[in-house]
């Protein structure tokens, strides 16, 4: 009697591993499909927002790991392209010994700090917003919802090789050929690509969050009160 106890057991125990080990092996590809599915999705978010965010509703530890790398990349995109348009990079290449491939290193290294910086600071006041207005999206949600609104503003990024190839590395100097009526055609189009963020911001949490186009605006208008703030008081305590 033992001993078919002690064989039933084992049976049973091999049948759970062996059911544990093919659900797992079924579970890895699909992760993966996922996981590729949001590089997609990402691409596709500024032509179908709310197909995308309606995805973003599921807030599971899973599905935020699934979504990781393709946000990463969105987020470093972005802050390459805040770096380019920010007085610093206007002024980089005035010293004499940064030019050649200081530039390009110097982009790389600010784009990804201004990235991280936008990301968790950026997203926990998005947070904040949304939370002050009534049951809001958790702080990685807040997060992942603000740097997909930020694709526009890495598809920016397609204006680099046309300023370059009619100005050169003078984008990146003080009074150089840059200087003239025609920069002011970039920056019309770069505050274009501001807007359409902003757009898909509200876009973005009307979806996720259920609400109504008047909460949807005032949690757009709150967060970008925050936002200013927030940097005037990071202009004062840098001055």
């Amino acid at each position: 009697m033992k001993v078919f106890l002690i064989k039933t057991v084992k049976t049973c125990c091999n049948e759970q591993v062996a059911y544990a080990a093919e659900m797992s092996t079924h579970a890895e590809p699909a992760r993966q499909d996922e996981a590729r599915a949001w590089w997609l999705r990402a691409a596709l978010v500024a032509q179908a927002p709310r197909e995308v965010f309606a995805v973003l509703r599921d807030d599971s530890r899973a599905a935020a790991e699934d979504r990781q790398d393709a946000i990463a990349a969105v987020v470093f995109l972005a802050g390459l392209a805040l770096t380019l348009i920010s007085g610093q990079a206007a002024t980089f290449a005035d010293d004499p010994l940064r030019a050649g491939i200081v530039i390009p290193v110097w982009l790389f290294i600010a784009g990804l700090l201004v990235g991280l910086v936008n990301y968790w600071l950026a997203g926990g006041v998005l947070y904040l917003a949304l939370d002050w207005l009534g049951r809001g999206a958790s702080y990685r949600q807040a997060r992942h919802l603000l740097a997909l609104a930020a694709v526009p503003l890495a598809l920016s990024l397609v204006l680099l090789p046309v300023r370059l190839a009619l100005y050169g590395d003078d984008i990146f100097r003080s009074g150089g050929s840059d200087s003239g009526p025609g920069a002011h055609v970039f920056t019309v189009l770069e505050a274009g690509f501001g807007v359409w963020s902003l757009v898909l911001l509200a876009i973005g949490i009307r979806v996720v969050q259920g609400w109504s186009w008047p909460r949807t605006a005032g949690a757009v208008v709150v967060f970008g009160g925050l936002v200013a703030v927030a940097d005037l008081a990071l202009s004062l305590f840098g001055g």
